[in-house]
């Protein structure tokens, strides 16, 4: 007789605890998708880290270098090194922006 209530109180005691586990606050579901936007943050991170990597490169280069100041300069305002002369190729059927 009292194997059997040990035996109850055990189960009864195991069912609770898998209860808590699967239901309760903090539930393997839970823990599961955390650890999945862990995971997704984690990668988010590493892409974020590298491209801090190169825009710190490429900063060191601007304070540094000339060549990528230059290169910028030609690029994206158009400037030329003194005694150069420009060229601008016009594709036909296609018009220039005014300004």
């Amino acid at each position: 007789m009292m194997f059997r209530w040990l035996l109850i109180t055990l189960l009864v005691l195991l069912a609770a605890l898998q209860y808590r586990l699967w239901f309760g606050e903090a539930n393997l579901r839970q823990v599961w998708s955390l650890e999945q936007e862990i995971e997704q943050q984690q990668a988010e991170n590493q892409a974020l880290s590298q491209r801090n990597k190169q825009l710190e490169a490429e900063v060191q280069d601007l304070k540094n270098g000339l060549s990528a100041l230059e290169e910028r300069a030609r690029s994206e305002l158009g400037m030329i090194r003194e005694g150069e002369t420009f060229f601008q190729l016009v594709e036909p059927g296609r018009s220039t922006p005014q300004e």
